[in-house]
């Protein structure tokens, strides 16, 4: 025979342990919510710290490519500074050739002064030449030729008999240089050119 006290004690044990599952079963849910959350809100970190990190990388990479920019640009400044440099005492020189040959333009005259003299201040012109060839600057002498305005400045005209001179030069002034095949200073000359025609009233 079983005791009412014993079989309320057994319901009362039974009720028990349905609440303890009931908790349980609650608490889980609580803590799959909650990892749930933390899931999502990792992920929401992870993908703002990837964002983070490529625009970061992306900065980077936009800094180095300004950086190399500049640098290039400093460097080709500097080397059109240095060429420009170089081309003003090269220019310089030029005047010094000038005088040379000018000086040494009347041969017979030329040859009349003291041979020791004459061979130093040649060698002092050889050297300049020199110079200026080891800088890929040329002299050029365009007697005879066609009239280039991109190579020679016409400072006067003389009239000429031949046909195939007209447009020719015929005397060179003050000779020109190239650099690199650029013309640094173009030759002055005389420029062939046909006879005015003068109609006469009769």
């Amino acid at each position: 025979m079983v005791h009412k006290k014993d079989s309320h004690d057994e319901e009362d044990i039974i009720s028990e342990e349905e609440n303890i599952a009931e908790i349980s079963d609650i608490d889980l849910e609580t803590e799959d919510e909650s990892l749930t959350d933390k899931i999502k809100s990792l992920r929401t970190k992870l993908v703002a710290s990837e964002d983070e990190r490529k625009k970061s990388q992306d900065d980077l990479q936009r800094t180095r490519a300004d950086f190399l920019s500049s640098k290039r640009r400093l460097e080709e400044q500097l080397a059109r500074d240095k060429e420009r440099s170089t081309d003003k005492i090269l220019f310089e020189l030029l005047t010094l050739i000038d005088s040379f040959d000018t000086a040494m333009a009347d041969k017979k005259l030329w040859e009349t002064i003291d041979e020791k003299w004459r061979v130093g201040v040649e060698a002092i012109h050889t050297k300049l030449l020199s110079i200026l060839k080891s800088n890929n600057v040329e002299q050029f002498d365009p007697t005879g030729q066609s009239f280039n305005p991109e190579e020679q400045e016409a400072v006067s005209s003389v009239v000429v008999s031949d046909e195939d001179q007209i447009e020719k030069v015929m005397a060179v002034l003050q000779k020109g240089f190239k650099r690199n095949e650029t013309i640094i200073r173009p030759a002055k000359v005389v420029v062939g050119r046909l006879a005015e025609v003068r109609f006469v009233d009769v």
